[in-house]
């Protein structure tokens, strides 16, 4: 008799793990762990690159990036809902100090994000559901987003068991302001945001 071959039983990813091997696998896209499912978007078009940039332009000019604070894109947050959870909002504003709050794999201790902006794109009920829990949750004090689907900003504050408490609608003709609370008031014209979909 021979004997037979054992097979020992492949041992499974970590999410973490298996977020970086898809990472690796679909360079350009963005992969984050929220509510404890990876999610994968695809590279942004052009028109959510102009609005980035129509909002850094503001942010650098209220003097929102230096001794106190920074604004940086694409930088990732680690997220309390999840032991390996993570998102990669599409803009921050964060303490000047970011380099030294590091927790794994590039991500950031969430208590030194004063805000998260997301652009929609193709994960939009994403930026519109899972992602308010995920940062309330993690205490992010303001969430904007860039609804271009439907041609508005969102203004989510004051974050408390999971949700926010205000949230602030505004639509193309109006402006708004930002709280204070991010290192300055920046005012923000809905159109001017909004003006890469035309």
């Amino acid at each position: 008799m021979s004997a037979a071959a054992v097979e020992e039983p492949m041992e499974q990813p970590t999410l973490l793990e298996a977020a970086e091997l898809i990472a690796n696998q679909f360079a350009g896209h963005r992969v984050e762990i929220v509510g404890s499912q990876i999610t994968v978007t695809p590279p942004p078009n052009a028109s959510h690159g102009k609005s980035l940039s129509r909002l850094m332009r503001v942010l650098f000019a209220a003097g929102l990036d230096g001794d106190e604070v920074e604004v940086l894109q694409n930088v990732g947050i680690w997220l309390p809902d999840g032991p390996s959870d993570y998102a990669v909002p599409d803009l921050s504003i964060v303490d000047a100090d970011i380099d030294d709050h590091l927790i794994e794999y590039n991500c950031y201790d969430p208590a030194i994000f004063r805000l998260v902006l997301e652009v929609t794109s193709s994960n939009l009920s994403d930026d519109l559901k899972k992602k308010p829990f995920a940062y309330a949750s993690a205490g992010v004090p303001v969430y904007v987003i860039v609804d271009r689907t439907n041609q508005r900003v969102m203004v989510l504050t004051d974050p408390e068991d999971g949700e926010y408490r205000v949230h602030a609608v505004h639509h193309p003709g109006q402006s708004f302001t930002l709280p204070e609370s991010i290192g300055a008031a920046v005012t923000l014209s809905v159109d001017d945001v909004l003006a890469a979909k035309k």
